[in-house]
């Protein structure tokens, strides 16, 4: 769905667990999730790097990492990048809402959970989806 956005200098890693067990969740809405921070992670390194992304089991969560090569994030961005309306874009280039609206319906729709791992060259953003969920 994003492929027109990939620049020619940007490599797409998929590395996918093929054992996954089927997830209880709400497709399009995760859908949404994983747009924003793919592209986000396309717009942090911009013409060149490796967007990975990654899928696993760890116990009852199925964790689904989206990776770049991006000069990363401070600690002080880091805490304030799920606040609504925070962005570090320029003027009209981003609403500050998107990783709002994806820890939202990580953590309030599906229980989960969405972590930030970044430092220089490397970053990661880990959401822990539960296998199943009341809802």
């Amino acid at each position: 769905m994003l492929g027109h956005k990939v620049p020619d200098g940007v490599e797409v890693v998929r590395a996918y667990d093929p054992d996954l067990p089927v997830v209880d969740a709400f497709p399009g809405e995760l859908n949404r999730v994983w747009t924003n921070l793919i592209d986000n992670a396309l717009d942090a390194m911009g013409d060149t790097g490796v967007l990975r992304v990654v899928t696993r089991l760890d116990e009852d969560r199925v964790v689904i990492e989206v990776c770049d090569t991006g000069p990363g994030l401070s600690d002080e961005v880091a805490a304030r990048a799920f606040e609504a309306f925070f962005t570090t874009k320029d003027v009209g280039r981003g609403t500050g809402l998107g990783l709002d609206i994806a820890r939202r319906i990580v953590v309030e729709r599906h229980g989960g959970e969405i972590l930030i791992h970044s430092e220089p060259g490397h970053t990661v953003f880990e959401v822990r989806i539960p296998i199943s969920h009341t809802d």
